[in-house]
């Protein structure tokens, strides 16, 4: 009997209809067995990241946020692309996590859902997670290209292409956590 392996799937929209936290929440529903992927609901909640705020008292959300990652296997990451960067509230996140123990050597797979290929966003987000010590389980993020802003989960697992992507994505992330081996204590 294997024992089901946690991904914390994190979005890096704030948008009430975010594609991107569509896409995340569409992988929940195609997740192989043994998966076991649940969305991170608390971007928005996180204060701006002071580094002076680390050495006394976390804030609440952000242990929120470290214990979650502290207790998943992996962490699935779906994150727009703002002006050729990443997001405000996403790099805030990640922020936060720099210092945290739970965060170094973490498994990470990407997905890009930018139907125009974007790049930019992807690039630096590669970059500080190899900064932060995550280990990535892909070179490149995984293609999930999706027609454009605000689409819904039913769209997404509706279309034969984005399932296979998803699924493809999935597999290599399942792939991934049996080569890295071992659970989230």
């Amino acid at each position: 009997m294997s024992v089901a392996r946690r991904v914390l799937c994190l979005s890096g929209s704030l948008r009430r209809v975010s594609s991107n936290t569509s896409t995340l929440m569409a992988a929940q529903q195609l997740a192989p067995m043994g998966l076991v992927l649940t969305l991170y609901d608390g971007l928005g909640t996180l204060p701006l990241f002071n580094p002076d705020d680390e050495s006394e008292n976390v804030p609440d959300a952000v242990q929120v946020l470290r214990d979650a990652v502290g207790r998943s296997d992996a962490l699935l990451i779906a994150c727009p692309e703002y002006a050729h960067g990443v997001p405000g509230a996403f790099k805030n996140l990640l922020d936060w996590l720099v210092g945290s123990l739970e965060f170094p050597g973490k498994p990470v797979l990407l997905l890009n859902t930018s139907a125009r290929g974007s790049h930019h966003a992807q690039d630096a987000l590669c970059e500080i997670l190899r900064t932060m010590s995550a280990r990535l389980l892909s070179p490149e993020p995984f293609g999930v290209a999706l027609p454009g802003s605000g689409c819904s989960v039913a769209q997404i697992l509706a279309s034969p292409e984005r399932c296979v992507a998803l699924n493809t994505a999935l597999a290599c992330l399942d792939a991934g956590l049996d080569h890295c081996g071992g659970l989230a204590s």
